[in-house]
């Protein structure tokens, strides 16, 4: 596939995240305008994890084994089209419940056609420029998503918002059109074997399975509990699924919190407009720290903004009115991404140079179970203990827990320098 055709295809990416943003900002507004609150929002937010990550096991597999690039993205939009559709003439939380597993499961199918497409597209010296290229232009579909939500809101309610949704998904499809077949493909596992293709998919959240792990690829985690450690990546494990709990809780209470505190839906939007520009604007300037200092020093470095943007709203929940607490929410969620734009970068490079030659797709795997299984554990407790104990509980909750994550990074450091000495 020619530079020239790459130009054609990678434009889908806009219009997908306008509507892949959007939803994801969208449907929380949507459960508490039709009554819910943070117990549904959190359930909902759980069972489309959980969809997700079944959904990357799934479509991975399908890749490998018909290499159907373009046949996945059309089908994948096409029932984000129809889901959205069905969300704007739906009015009840139980129908939500659904349509949000199928809508979670077949979202997820463009993930690891994105990341196979540009490793596919030009060669191995230009992936990193590519995969930068995609997640800046996704990044400006997010931005679009957040502008259209933030001006529709202050004319129209929520419900219009999914036909825009609908409508970028249309455009998605027509764009993935231009994808050409070729008689060169890659496996998924060639992700594992790329530092920039492994950075892009963490940094997105990307869930790839190799093959499913079983009990004994976990033994580095197992052999913990019995007060041994085979060897440090366990403890790699534990810290990134207490980093993933932790920030998870944050994130799935942040729109019921913020519309508890009486926040429009047009300043829930312009929030996280805010914040996705600047995790755009962090993007340029993570990777110069992380060359500056190190990796594990910037991996360490990365919690600071992280447990400060989870305290504020849990120490300022009476301030979080008026200007005052659009403020300290915008503090908050700007944080949040500086931190994870540091991490995820610093902590992708640390995992890569810990992977053993031969193992690649095994410790993917077991990697990406972890951060699922953080992902869809925080979004269950995140309703449970808002519900029984508030926000306040909650915030300080997260920040403990990514305090315990931090803790263990510094564990796991000391020990990959011992066996560097040894």
């Amino acid at each position: 596939m020619r530079l020239r055709e790459t130009k054609q295809w990678i434009w889908y990416l806009l219009p997908s995240q306008v509507a892949t943003q959007g939803l994801s900002t969208v449907i929380p507004l949507y459960v508490i305008f039709l009554g819910g609150g943070i117990g549904e929002v959190a359930m909902i937010t759980a069972i489309q994890n959980g969809a997700v990550a079944v959904g990357s096991i799934f479509w991975g597999k399908v890749i490998d084994r018909f290499h159907a690039r373009r046949s996945i993205l059309l089908l994948s939009f096409l029932v984000v089209l129809l889901c959205s559709i069905g969300m704007y003439f739906t009015n009840s939380i139980v129908v939500l419940y659904e349509i949000v597993p199928i809508l979670g499961f077949f979202m997820v199918g463009k993930n690891p056609v994105t990341q196979l497409l540009v490793m596919e597209s030009v060669q191995k010296n230009m992936w990193s420029w590519l995969f930068a290229r995609t997640s800046i232009i996704g990044t400006f579909g997010m931005l679009v998503a957040m502008v259209i939500g933030t001006v529709g809101s202050l004319y129209f309610d929520l419900r219009p918002y999914f036909l825009i949704c609908a409508a970028s998904s249309v455009a998605a499809m027509v764009l993935s059109t231009s994808i050409k077949g070729t008689g060169f493909h890659l496996e998924r596992s060639s992700i594992a074997h790329s530092l920039h293709g492994l950075q892009y998919a963490i940094s997105h959240y990307h869930f790839i399975f190799q093959k499913i792990p079983e009990l004994y690829d976990f033994k580095h985690m197992i052999t913990i509990f019995k007060g041994k450690v085979s060897n440090e990546i366990g403890i790699f494990y534990f810290a990134s699924f207490f980093f993933y709990i932790g920030s998870t809780m944050y994130f799935t209470a942040w729109t019921p919190f913020l519309k508890s505190h009486d926040f429009s839906n047009s300043g829930v939007f312009l929030n996280y407009l805010v914040q996705i520009a600047t995790m755009l604007g962090i993007f340029f300037i993570a990777p110069k720290v992380i060359a500056k200092i190190g990796e594990e020093r910037s991996t360490i470095v990365a919690y600071l903004p992280r447990v400060l943007g989870v305290i504020i709203p849990g120490v300022s929940v009476g301030l979080m009115v008026g200007a005052t607490g659009f403020v300290l929410a915008i503090l908050s969620s700007c944080l949040m991404v500086i931190a994870f734009s540091i991490f995820s970068t610093s902590s992708s490079v640390i995992f890569f140079k810990s992977i053993p030659q031969g193992f690649e797709g095994k410790y993917l795997g077991v990697n990406s179970a972890i951060t699922g299984t953080g992902v869809f554990v925080g979004s269950l407790v995140t309703g449970e203990l808002t519900k029984f104990f508030g926000y306040t509980t909650l915030f300080l909750s997260s920040s403990s827990i990514l305090v315990c994550s931090l803790i263990l990074f510094l564990i796991y450091f000391r020990y990959r320098l011992s066996n560097k000495i040894v």
